[in-house]
């Protein structure tokens, strides 16, 4: 009972929180473009399945995916278990003993991000637009790749207390010098992945994730430490596409230098 009680109050609040966007939309529609509102009953019905899903997916949040990124976190980083998987011979634990952490972070990030929606769509968009020389797996994954290896690599941050500023200035140090030499095609589409990775499914499990991780690990504060890695999964999918752009340039230049390779022998050999 309580827990119909709760989805009835998250769908509530999302309809509220949906209600000004569907306000300006149709006040817009009316008095700015002032044509009329083509199926109005179809659209309402679309609101409020919009409302229901977004109040629904809030439940599945509170009730699942922050619990359990609080628990992985508390277990993974559970002193028992870091000694029993410990690799390094200092009589402290080193951030080298929390592998599976960073193995964890990055298989939640690159399996969140690959069933983030707002990234299919950006992504069947981006194929359509470029004529399928944009594939929708090869960017999918691309950016999933960005966001486990960042998520990662925030938690090697959280757990070694080094600073959050080190670590942004230098990625975006990287982007620059990639945005110079890479494909001008892929240049906007990779900052636009940064944005796709902060949606719906990634940030509440990666926030859950580094909270849980902060309150797990002696010494650092979830409101110091444990923020922060939402910057690294909107970072780290700029510099992966950047490079999926550069790959797929350098492999087909690779395949028209072979290609004219096999154009030249030939012809020496019917010289011949």
């Amino acid at each position: 009972m309580d827990l119909i009680l709760d989805s009835l109050q998250f769908v509530a609040d999302s309809a509220v929180d949906v209600l000004p966007i569907v306000i300006f939309l149709f006040a817009f529609q009316i008095f700015v473009i002032r044509r009329p509102i083509q199926h109005f009953g179809q659209m309402l019905v679309g609101f409020v399945f919009v409302a229901v899903g977004l109040g629904l997916f809030l439940v599945g949040l509170e009730k699942t995916l922050f619990p359990l990124g609080r628990l992985m976190a508390q277990q993974l980083t559970d002193t028992e278990f870091l000694q029993s998987t410990r690799v390094s011979v200092e009589a402290a634990l080193t951030w080298l003993d929390f592998y599976w952490v960073y193995l964890f972070a990055a298989a939640i990030g690159f399996s969140t991000t690959l069933a983030e929606p707002a990234l299919m769509a950006v992504s069947i968009k981006a194929n359509a637009v470029s004529g399928g020389a944009i594939g929708v797996w090869g960017l999918r994954v691309a950016v999933a790749i960005g966001v486990g290896v960042g998520v990662s690599l925030g938690c090697y941050r959280i757990i070694t207390g080094l600073p959050l500023h080190y670590f942004i200035a230098a990625g975006y140090l990287v982007v620059i010098v990639q945005t110079t030499v890479a494909p001008k095609v892929i240049v906007p589409l990779a900052y636009d992945s940064g944005g796709v990775t902060t949606s719906t499914v990634t940030v509440p499990l990666i926030t859950a994730l580094g909270l849980g991780l902060a309150e797990a690990v002696p010494g650092r504060s979830p409101l110091l430490d444990g923020f922060g890695l939402v910057a690294f999964a909107s970072l780290f999918p700029i510099i992966s596409v950047l490079a999926y752009g550069q790959l797929a340039a350098l492999t087909g230049r690779t395949a028209e230098s072979g290609a004219g390779q096999e154009e030249l022998q030939e012809e020496q050999d019917h010289a011949l």
